[in-house]
């Protein structure tokens, strides 16, 4: 049933299977065996890369400065919305592929770059058929309220997810057609402010999804606190929340899901890891996959997080795996080697596992095998000999 039956010592696991038939052994001597990585936060749908602003931002232009000059989100949105299902399934699943082949066994996957009810939904079809299709686990997050459409306020954004977006998902939902986990809003200066902000996460939450959104990124909002007041699983970014902020998350178990990706390519303030850490706040690890920060590899984001957010090998982990699972509200059964939970394991071709982090973009020598549901579905051939 693809679930782990059994974990502990290998005598005692030896005479418990002494009758069992295998299809298959895996020789791990001198090898490591870890949960598959949770990435609890990608917008992985899209056309249109935006890799001409990259140079834009490294000769000193700020996001807001290229948001402003109609990059940014809206470069994205308006190739999105001109693509076809069939172009969005088929880069969809090509960039699925390369994170799973990093280590990655649970992605959560946003829509966000349609703004309109027509896209929107497009992109959340192309995620449902990677659901059914695919093997890597998938948690959908509805995130029409990522940017303010062009030509409308912010109000008039609000007020259309909440009369048009939402009513139409919840049809979809309960006829099955799509299966969406969560909901998300930009909360940010100049995009959805914080009222706006807790109209759609509360509409979002009484037609049953869960929430989890971006707050606190770019300046200070009060998001962590509206988090955990409206009971949100998770909230992203927090580079700028307050000491109140952090201080109710930890109160409210409100998982804290920290993006050193975004920080290092926009030059941000890093995310207070330490402080959150030790109130008590739930940390978890995302790659924040976007055209903004092309980033695949969670073995990279948990190295980042250890050196720029003084993060330990220990910490990066339980945040890439258990805690990234838990913001998901999947960590019963993902995240850890325990019995009865879904068997997803990266093995490790090293005799220690920190290498994955202490080797700087060399997941692709280090990973040995994928595998989710007690299937291997990855195999690498260069890690023949140790």
């Amino acid at each position: 049933d693809g679930c782990i039956k059994a974990v502990g010592l290998v005598d005692v696991i030896r005479d418990q299977f002494s009758g069992a038939t295998f299809e298959r052994v895996i020789d791990c001597s001198g090898k490591c065996v870890i949960p598959g990585l949770v990435d609890a936060h990608t917008h992985p749908v899209w056309a249109g890369d935006r890799v001409h602003e990259f140079a834009m931002k490294l000769a000193g232009a700020s996001y807001m400065e290229i948001h402003q000059a109609g990059g940014g989100i809206h470069f994205t949105v308006e190739h999105t919305q001109k693509a076809t299902e069939e172009e969005l399934f088929s880069t969809f699943k090509h960039r699925l592929e390369c994170m799973c082949r990093a280590g990655s066994t649970l992605v959560e996957c946003k829509s966000g770059y349609g703004l309109n009810l027509e896209t929107e939904l497009k992109m959340l079809r192309v995620i449902e058929r990677a659901k059914q299709t695919m093997d890597i686990g998938i948690s959908s997050t509805y995130c029409g309220a990522h940017a303010v459409p062009k030509g409308k306020t912010a109000t008039e954004a609000t007020d259309d997810i909440i009369n048009n977006h939402l009513p139409k998902l919840k049809e979809l939902q309960l006829s099955g057609e799509i299966h969406v986990n969560n909901i998300d809003v930009f909360c940010e200066k100049g995009v959805f402010d914080l009222e706006s902000t807790r109209r759609i996460l509360q509409a979002g939450k009484d037609i049953g999804l869960q929430i989890n959104f971006h707050g606190d990124e770019l300046h200070p909002m009060q998001s962590a606190e509206l988090g955990a007041e409206l009971g949100a699983r998770a909230i992203s970014h927090l580079e700028e929340v307050s000491d109140e902020g952090i201080t109710a998350m930890a109160r409210a178990k409100c998982a804290a899901v920290l993006l050193p990706t975004t920080a290092y390519m926009l030059r941000l303030k890093q995310p207070q890891a330490r402080k959150m850490l030790e109130e008590g706040v739930i940390v978890a690890l995302g790659s924040d996959f976007n055209p903004n920060a092309y980033c695949f590899s969670m073995p990279m984001v948990m190295h980042l997080a250890c050196v720029n957010m003084k993060m330990s090998m220990n910490e990066a982990l339980a945040a890439a795996t258990i805690n990234a699972a838990y913001a998901l509200g999947k960590s019963d059964m993902h995240g850890s080697i325990e019995t009865g939970k879904q068997g997803d394991l990266v093995i490790i071709n090293s005799s220690r596992w920190e290498h994955l982090i202490y080797q700087f973009g060399c997941h692709e020598e280090l990973i040995n095998y994928i595998i989710i549901k007690g299937k291997v579905i990855y195999q690498n051939e260069r890690c023949g000999t140790m």
